[in-house]
Parts: C-alpha cells; sequence; structure tokens
C-alpha cells in the first residue's frame, strides 16, 4: 500500500449536494483497494488560469493510501466526468 495525495478541482457552478455527490463518489472510488486517511475541502478559490471558460473553481484536497493500480483506474473515471475541471494524483512515497 501507497500513501497519495489526490487534489481535484469542481465545477464552482455545481449545487452543493452535487459537489458533496462527487467528492462520495471519489470516496466510492477509493474504499474498492484502499483507504481515505484525510479530506480537506478548500472551498472557490481564484483559478491561475480559465479553465473552461470559467475563473474559479472548487479545490478538495484528499490524502489516502491504495494499491499502485488505484491512481490509474482513479485517473480514468475523473477523466470522463464533467464535474471534475481537472485533477492531479500524487504519490508520496516516492522520493
Amino acid at each position: 500500500m501507497n500513501k497519495y495525495e489526490l487534489m481535484f478541482i469542481l465545477d464552482p457552478i455545481l449545487e452543493d449536494d452535487k459537489k458533496e455527490a462527487a467528492i462520495e463518489t471519489v470516496k466510492e472510488i477509493i474504499a474498492t483497494d484502499g483507504e481515505v486517511s484525510d479530506v480537506n475541502i478548500w472551498g472557490i478559490k481564484k483559478l491561475a488560469y480559465p479553465i473552461r471558460k470559467k475563473n474559479e473553481g472548487y479545490y478538495v484536497v484528499m490524502q489516502f493510501t491504495a494499491s499502485p493500480d488505484l491512481p490509474k483506474e482513479l485517473d480514468r473515471r475523473l477523466k470522463i466526468s464533467d464535474s471534475f475541471m481537472r485533477h492531479l494524483v500524487i504519490n508520496k512515497d516516492e522520493k
């Protein structure tokens, strides 16, 4: 099991219940082969550059442990969802 950090940006125009549902979906994906240790919701922040003609995004950072295959599946599932504007998975065990 490796330690990972996932940061993703949700579309800021989503309703609060859809934002919570998106966060829960990510937790469920991770729970299939890992464990979420911390969820840090930053909220709406200004983006460094426009994405999809939007200047703000809803930021969420998660710490989790999982097998080495899970980040590929997580990446694939987040790419096909319209709610997620950007995401990044970092392996915290690598130096």
